[in-house]
């Protein structure tokens, strides 16, 4: 499990204390976030790549105009640094498309935003007190909000790069074996989460009943994803993958690389992954049945990539929106399908068992496979 040393509240060292946590997670997204958009040019960073993705700009300024929103003007009553910002740099206000047009900061000035908002933050975390009858500062939970939406926006900014073209050092999954079917009985089990930075659609920890079900030990690889084509399964290629003669060679990152066939396949939509298990004579899992399974220790292979399952993307019985509805309640319904597990770009403190991710079916450029289930 690529990411399970940190699949709960436990951002740096339980030595030291909350603030001093906060602090160096904050400090480590930072760093995370510069040293991804470092090599790349001024003109690579206002450039739209892709209808489907801001311009990197974009989300370096949006990041800071979050962390300003919720640390310094709610925390404090500041006044806004850019007043435009709540129009510019509200992921609601203008479709992805359209943000090249608005009057967005340039990026020096965008890393400049940054720096100074960082700045008042810090003082603003040391001077105020985590009170635990303020949901808000309870365990640090907006610094938390704050953490975490920076760690997800540097993803989303490598999915970016990726549909770019533009040479970038990247990354990939790791190779796994080919999964066998292990058998999950019948019964119980907590699904969701109590810890202090989930959000609200992690939440409340429940209890749920699950018939027995049999799931893949290991997500789908490469090699198993190219004879499904060969037998004429559905749809394109999975994004990146491009005739070699007989084979296959991979565009990832600017770079054309060799099939690595024991890699688990990415780039593949909820259409595509649902019609590889429909022809492998198999499902995919539902959420619950995909959360048991990794509670117990049985899936290898979480972390490498997002896993699709059948799950539409609802609320758990009793789910409170907070602290806003934008996060995840708007999103609700047959229109967004739930992954999980994470992928080798989620920073390790996101990726955690009950974190729920999700997306349009149609969707290719995350850095989502899948896992094969059926019934027990």
């Amino acid at each position: 499990m690529r990411n399970g040393a940190c699949l709960e509240f436990a951002p740096v060292l339980e030595a030291v204390g909350v603030k001093e946590r906060i602090a160096a997670e904050l400090a480590a997204a930072r760093e995370r976030t510069l040293r991804l958009l470092e090599p790349l040019s001024d003109e690579e960073l206002v450039r739209q790549h892709s209808p489907l993705q801001s311009p990197l700009v974009w989300d370096l300024a949006h990041i800071g105009h979050f962390e300003e929103l919720w640390l310094l003007r709610r925390l404090t009553g500041a006044e806004p640094i850019h007043p435009v910002g709540d129009d510019v740099y509200d992921a609601f206000e203008h479709r992805r498309e359209e943000r090249p047009s608005l009057a967005l900061m340039d990026p020096p000035t965008a890393r400049a935003y940054l720096a100074q908002v960082r700045r008042r933050v810090l003082d603003v975390l040391d001077r105020t007190e985590l009170d635990p009858d303020d949901r808000l500062l309870r365990d640090g939970f907006v610094f938390g909000l704050v953490v975490q939406h920076e760690q997800q926006h540097v993803e989303t900014m490598l999915q970016t790069l990726q549909l770019s073209g533009v040479a970038h050092e990247g990354g990939g999954p790791s190779a796994v074996p080919r999964g066998e079917a292990v058998l999950v009985e019948a019964g119980a089990f907590t699904i969701g989460s109590t810890d202090a930075w989930a959000y609200d659609n992690e939440r409340p920890a429940h209890e749920a009943e699950v018939a027995a079900f049999r799931i893949d030990s290991f997500p789908a690889t490469n090699a198993e994803y190219a004879e499904f084509l060969a037998a004429g399964g559905r749809g394109e290629p999975p994004l990146g993958w491009e005739r070699d003669g007989g084979g296959w060679r991979v565009r990832r990152f600017g770079r054309l690389l060799p099939f690595a066939p024991d890699e688990p396949v990415q780039h593949v939509s909820w259409h595509e992954a649902d019609a590889f298990t429909r022809w492998a004579g198999k499902r995919l899992p539902t959420e619950t049945e995909w959360e048991k399974a990794a509670s117990l220790g049985l899936l290898g292979g979480v972390g490498e990539v997002w896993e699709w399952t059948a799950s539409d993307l609802s609320g758990y019985p009793g789910f409170e929106a907070f602290p806003y509805r934008e996060y995840s309640e708007v999103f609700f319904g047959s229109d967004y399908k739930v992954l999980r597990g994470g992928s080798w770009a989620t920073h390790p403190p996101v990726a955690r068992t009950t974190f729920r991710n999700w997306d349009f079916p149609v969707r290719r450029q995350i850095f989502a496979g899948f896992r094969c289930a059926g019934d027990g």
